[in-house]
């Protein structure tokens, strides 16, 4: 009978004569690092996306605002987008591609050109007023613990947000013999170890009191204008997308304000519901200087309390010059207070 051979099996070619076997055809050649012309031609789609990222980050202010805020939504999580990197250095790594990984390294610098100035400790000693921002949370179930917490960070100043009308007493009682002076406004209020003088609201466009100015005389210092906070909530919902619109309004109305103040040591505490790279708060960014940008250790997230992911609740100045700012621990809110030292 006769048999039938196929060239893989054509006698003499086989391993038993010195033959080689070829591979299955199912079984694709592993990408080596060795493979001089193969390095260059893989991992293109690696290669794309690296370089898209890179470019989203890079023209990060240039999204535009117009269908569901994504301008202002993409840079309130920026830092976030460079968990993308990783996995695309893995693809690279795996596809053992030299494009690929050049590529990738572009998403890295221009990263680390944006937030790499954040990751350096750029705190000091000294600063002659301490000031301490607060969203205490509405649904605080302990104002008092909370309040006591504030008065163990030495606090010259402590701005409170979102006060409900229900625990203002239990604040007052609480922050009085360390802040013997205090002035409330709606659902902000400002606590000082210095006299306070000419406390009035300031209209951001909401419907009730949510921003006020008041002057303190400080010690070493002199007359500081001290504006405290609390922009309109923003929301993240499926058919409308980043809901900023009246954010963005506010924060219009209380740069206006800012510009038009007559002292020039000005410092803005507050819950701003926005980030510094949010160029819809470029009213206020644009008239006040980041404590935490200027003067701190680490990003600084103050939001959500048990995992914070970014930095909405802000400490801004403006002809004061920050020597250090940080978070202090958590309290009974939902937000973790701020700090900073500002020398003259």
């Amino acid at each position: 009978m006769a048999r039938l051979y196929t060239p893989d099996t054509e006698p003499g070619q086989g391993p038993e004569e010195g033959g080689e076997t070829a591979p299955p055809a199912c079984r694709p050649a592993r990408p080596r690092w060795s493979d001089r012309v193969g390095r260059w031609r893989r991992g293109w789609w690696p290669a794309g996306l690296a370089l898209a990222l890179a470019l989203l980050m890079t023209l990060h202010s240039k999204v535009p605002n117009t269908i569901g805020n994504l301008g202002s939504l993409l840079q309130t999580f920026l830092p976030w987008v460079g968990l993308a990197i990783p996995p695309l250095v893995l693809c690279a790594v795996l596809r053992r591609s030299v494009t690929a990984v050049v590529a990738v390294l572009v998403p890295v610098l221009v990263w680390l050109n944006l937030f790499g100035g954040l990751l350096a400790d750029k705190t000091s000693g000294g600063g002659a007023l301490m000031v301490v921002s607060h969203n205490v949370d509405a649904d605080n179930p302990d104002p008092a613990g909370t309040a006591r917490d504030l008065v163990d960070s030495g606090a010259d100043l402590v701005a409170l947000q979102e006060l409900p009308q229900g625990a203002v007493s239990t604040y007052e009682e609480e922050l009085a013999e360390a802040y013997p002076y205090n002035a409330v406004q709606g659902t902000v209020g400002l606590w000082s170890r210095y006299p306070l003088t000419e406390a009035q609201p300031v209209d951001i466009g909401i419907g009730w009191v949510r921003a006020m100015r008041t002057s303190v005389e400080v010690e070493g210092i002199g007359e500081v204008a001290v504006y405290v906070a609390h922009m309109p909530s923003v929301r993240v919902q499926f058919r409308a997308g980043f809901t900023a619109e009246r954010r963005d309004d506010a924060a219009d109305l209380l740069g206006h304000a800012i510009a038009a103040e007559e002292l020039p040591r000005t410092v803005l505490a507050g819950d701003l519901n926005g980030t510094m790279n949010d160029g819809a708060l470029a009213p206020l960014t644009s008239e006040l200087r980041s404590t935490q940008g200027a003067a701190g250790a680490g990003f600084g997230f103050s939001w959500p309390a048990g995992f914070p992911m970014a930095r909405i609740d802000q400490i801004l100045v403006r002809d004061l010059e920050p020597v250090s700012s940080w978070t202090l621990p958590a309290t009974g809110s939902d937000h973790l207070p701020v700090a900073a030292r500002v020398d003259p």
